[in-house]
């Protein structure tokens, strides 16, 4: 969660997988949209001698829809070379790293970035340097210095960032994968009634693990539709997001003195828009079958959203206490509250202020509506708080998704579109009892906005 390793066939492949996706108008430059898309997932900040990096042989990328139709009108495309200065030496570095040229930095990563507008591609910059990993305090003793030297503002307007960074997402993985246990949640009265006994306190399962983010910040009038070619002024300000890893079709594996070649076109083996939709949503035979296609065909997992298998779950795991959920699933009612949050966008008049419909085609995006301004205390449960800023109206680093999503299913959504239906008095309150204070590296005020990566010396695997 919230993609990480939410595949069977991408599981074996954490180079090229989408851990987490955010998209949000910059709360420090409203006048552009910040994209960051994290990958390399759940690594422990331990990671010598071979420490973690982008794959050199997968082309990243981050996805624009500003026409509601499911295919992408911008893409950031990000390619990966890396150098090895000394041969003869097994280090990763044989000295401080206080610069981007470090003589003593033995493994380099550097990158090209791409722009693509409706399919005329762009070169925005090559070879731009990745900062190092963030290997303890005598290898890289001043971080900040170097990942400040790692983010570019480019001549087109655009600012980006590549590198390692602190895992900012939070959930108690291993209570809701026990069977959907929420501790927290179990400790509640409903109705007069304690639920049930839960033991241990909620334990925040991806703190001090770090990924490798792609981070863009992004002109807004770079990536608008204009409303005259979309319609309303409204529905041209909203973005639909996603990112995708693909790689080349054919590897043909070397002996000891050739090396493995790849060849053949781009075929995608990753991609992610809105948080859980793959690891809570899609049945297990069909993850790696929906990794593989763009948003345009999530038409074929529609049933899956319209009826979600957790629904069902939760009046089984709690008796007696979703029982307005439970009589909603057994009238077999396709939810079209989840279909609105996750495949079309709200559309307007279902909440005040706000919408962030792109039109009738199903497909799994963020959705941003652009035109809503960042707000100076953000509530961590967004539009359901209602902060309008903050997800499902795209994603902050701080919006707790999981509290959200689970709420949502719950029930709480559903008056949206039946006025009759009431939501259990559980419903919100579903939560795992984790926000963004129980990550351990506190997020950014400014860009690239997650928190500074974990290092080794510090941070030891738990094992140890």
């Amino acid at each position: 969660m919230s993609s990480h390793r939410e595949a069977p066939e991408i599981a074996k492949d954490p180079v090229a997988d989408s851990s987490d996706l955010y998209a949000f108008v910059s709360p420090d430059k409203p006048d552009s949209v910040t994209l960051i898309a994290n990958y390399v997932p759940l690594q422990l900040p331990s990671g010598g001698p071979n420490f973690f990096e982008f794959g050199d042989d997968v082309r990243y990328e981050i996805h624009i829809d500003n026409d509601g139709d499911g295919h992408p009108d911008v893409t950031y495309r990000f390619e990966f070379t890396t150098e090895i200065t000394n041969p003869n030496s097994f280090l990763y570095n044989t000295g401080p790293i206080d610069s981007l040229d470090s003589k003593n930095w033995n493994r380099r990563q550097f990158y090209s970035l791409t722009r693509v507008t409706d399919g005329r591609e762009h070169r925005l910059a090559h070879k731009l340097p990745c900062p190092p990993c963030n290997v303890g305090p005598l290898s890289t003793p001043k971080y900040a210095d170097l990942v400040r030297q790692a983010t570019y503002t480019l001549s087109t307007g655009e600012r980006v960032f590549a590198g390692q960074r602190a895992d900012g997402f939070f959930v108690d993985l291993g209570a809701i994968f026990d069977l959907g246990t929420l501790r927290p949640f179990q400790q509640l009265h409903v109705a007069g009634k304690k639920i049930f006994k839960a033991e241990g306190e909620p334990v925040n399962a991806t703190d001090r693990m770090n990924v490798h983010s792609l981070a863009v910040q992004v002109p807004l009038k770079q990536v608008r539709r204009r409303a005259s070619r979309y319609g309303p002024a409204d529905a041209a300000s909203v973005l639909g997001v996603w990112t995708s890893a693909s790689r080349r079709q054919v590897r043909v594996l070397g002996d000891r003195v050739a090396q493995d070649t790849s060849t053949g076109p781009f075929t995608q083996v990753s991609r992610l828009g809105n948080p859980l939709f793959n690891e809570v949503i899609v049945p297990m035979s069909k993850k790696d079958l929906w990794n593989s296609l763009p948003p345009s065909e999530d038409k074929r997992f529609a049933q899956f959203v319209e009826r979600p298998e957790l629904a069902a779950l939760l009046p089984a795991l709690y008796p007696d206490v979703f029982p307005n959920l439970d009589k909603l699933n057994k009238s077999k009612k396709a939810r079209a509250d989840l279909v609105a949050i996750l495949l079309t966008g709200v559309p307007a008049g279902l909440i005040d202020g706000f919408t962030n419909a792109t039109g009738d085609v199903q497909a799994d995006m963020l959705r941003l509506n652009t035109a809503i301004p960042p707000t100076k205390r953000p509530d961590r449960f967004g539009v359901l708080g209602g902060d309008l800023a903050g997800f499902p109206n795209g994603r902050r680093v701080a919006d707790d998704v999981v509290s959200i999503a689970l709420r949502a299913i719950a029930g709480v959504t559903v008056p949206l579109v039946d006025k009759t239906f009431r939501p259990d008095a559980a419903a919100g309150a579903v939560t795992p009892g984790l926000s963004a204070a129980d990550v351990t590296a506190p997020f950014l005020a400014n860009f690239p906005y997650l928190g500074t990566p974990y290092d080794g010396f510090n941070n030891p695997p738990a094992s140890s």
